[in-house]
């Protein structure tokens, strides 16, 4: 049985002694004696802070769940789990609209109570909600050397725990892995698979190489009067290797599942060509491969993409328990795991804007800049071209905003634009640095998937209220 929540929207069970009224509606009610088998997972965040996936308040005849900011499946008790989906409305983009064009010094107190309730209102009410196509986003994100690089801490899965029996289209654990691991392989097919030494067994006719198995040469061809062949074992070098066996086993996995998920894969354009780029490089490559060679593997640095790749690939295997078959079911079993979308919308605006400035590289936009234990998400640097622009941009993927929240956004983000460290970074670029907030909006029927953020764009939003600070909303795709 599940409990399916929204992010930031709370869900309430009833507590209560009789078990009959429990097994009548386990949607509502929650034994008494189970509160204390509730544990909310921490996802450690690469930035060294652990948050709980959920959160829960207690009192004496109810328990209120609350999701955050990741989205996923996990045991809330023994045989209930809670589900986390990825939905959006248009209400936080409207009220950030709305509140940041009413950012004045004499609003009363009573004018920001009715505006924060006709908000909580407008995000509580959810009719608009839309599912946010989390495979669309990672498909942008992973176009993009510089941008998959830093995907590695977006995911927390619990292979130990007792697997979640639920239907494929909550499964978003799966065609997660599938996208990540075919555009890694996507790179490695880009600059060519790798060629090392491999054994090879063969029956030889009237000639020796390398190394001959006498145990096996006399149950197959001794016993058998075949006295003119020779079982040998030797070396090749090339690329039918133990390594590429595997990912090609892997990559069979993928495109079967990708053919027969409808859901998730509804427009196969994309990542339909992701797999027709792949497909001629494995061709002469076998797909039978002992797992135990796996961890024998030796990686080299050129080739830095194989690790995560086989790393990806034993957790897809795992995922459908080595069986093909598997990809098409439409009832399948989780480990539980959780999606830290803050750091998704991050990455997936640092792809629009690689896709928007085609004359700039990643170290132009200096994500992650660290300073005096502060974090901004990007400081902007164009020195060379005509803009010489710099701008200070906070992505704030929040799905719940009031007057205050408004108002603590913005002074974070000029506050990061005081900050020594960056005022001297590209010291010749505007004294008086620029400071943009991204925030996360639903696209419009029709709207494009693909960001594309141009720099010259960005600052088109002024808030009013602020000197020099500008508000961005960014569509996010939608499953329909």
């Amino acid at each position: 049985m599940d409990i399916l929540l929204k992010e930031h929207i709370a869900y309430t069970l009833k507590l209560t002694d009789d078990l009959d009224l429990i097994e009548k509606n386990k949607i509502k009610y929650l034994h008494n004696h189970l509160i204390e088998t509730i544990n909310p997972r921490r996802f450690k965040t690469e930035r060294g802070k652990a948050y709980y996936c959920f959160s829960y308040k207690l009192s004496e005849k109810e328990i209120v769940l609350q999701s955050d900011y990741f989205i996923g499946i996990d045991w809330l008790i023994q045989d209930r789990f809670i589900h986390v989906e990825p939905k959006l409305n248009s209400g936080p983009a409207d009220s950030f609209e709305k509140i940041s064009s009413k950012i004045e010094e004499d609003i009363t107190d009573t004018e920001i109570g009715e505006l924060n309730e006709e908000i909580n209102r407008s995000i509580e009410n959810g009719e608009s909600d839309k599912e946010v196509d989390i495979i669309a986003m990672l498909l942008e994100i992973m176009s993009h050397a510089e941008v998959a690089k830093h995907t590695n801490n977006l995911l927390l899965i619990d292979w130990e725990a007792k697997e979640i029996p639920i239907r494929q289209k909550q499964d978003l654990l799966t065609p997660f892995l599938i996208v990540k691991f075919l555009k890694l392989l996507q790179d490695i097919v880009r600059k060519g698979l790798k060629k090392s030494y491999y054994k090879v067994t063969e029956n030889l006719n009237n000639r020796v190489k390398g190394k001959i198995l006498v145990g096996e040469q006399i149950k197959q061809n001794i016993f058998k009067n075949r006295f003119t062949n020779t079982l040998c074992e030797y070396q090749v070098f090339g690329e039918d290797s133990d390594e590429n066996r595997f990912l090609k086993k892997v990559y069979l996995f993928c495109t079967q599942y990708v053919e027969n998920n409808n859901y998730f894969f509804k427009d196969k354009n994309n990542i339909g060509w992701v797999i027709n780029y792949i497909r001629p490089a494995f061709d002469k490559i076998g797909s039978e491969v002992s797992l135990q060679v796996l961890k024998h593997f030796k990686y080299s640095p050129f080739f830095k993409e194989y690790k995560e790749a086989i790393k990806i690939g034993q957790h897809i295997l795992k995922k459908f328990s080595y069986n093909i078959t598997k990809t098409t079911e439409d009832k399948v079993s989780t480990p539980p795991f959780w999606i830290d979308m803050p750091k998704m919308f991050e990455l997936y605006v640092f792809a629009g804007f690689l896709n928007g400035n085609s004359n700039l590289s990643a170290s132009n936009f200096n994500y992650q800049f660290s300073t005096h234990g502060n974090s901004l998400d990007f400081l902007i640097c164009d020195v060379n071209s005509e803009a010489r622009i710099k701008i200070v941009v906070d992505t704030k993927y929040k799905l719940k905003y009031n007057y205050g929240q408004i108002h603590g956004d913005i002074r974070q983000v000029a506050g990061y634009a005081r900050l020594n460290k960056v005022k001297n970074q590209a010291p010749r670029l505007c004294e008086e640095i620029p400071c943009l907030i991204i925030y996360p909006k639903p696209a419009k029927n029709g709207e494009k998937q693909k960001i594309n953020l141009s720099i010259k764009d960005l600052l088109n939003h002024k808030i009013e209220a602020y000197h020099k600070v500008y508000k961005l909303g960014i569509s996010l795709p939608l499953i329909d």
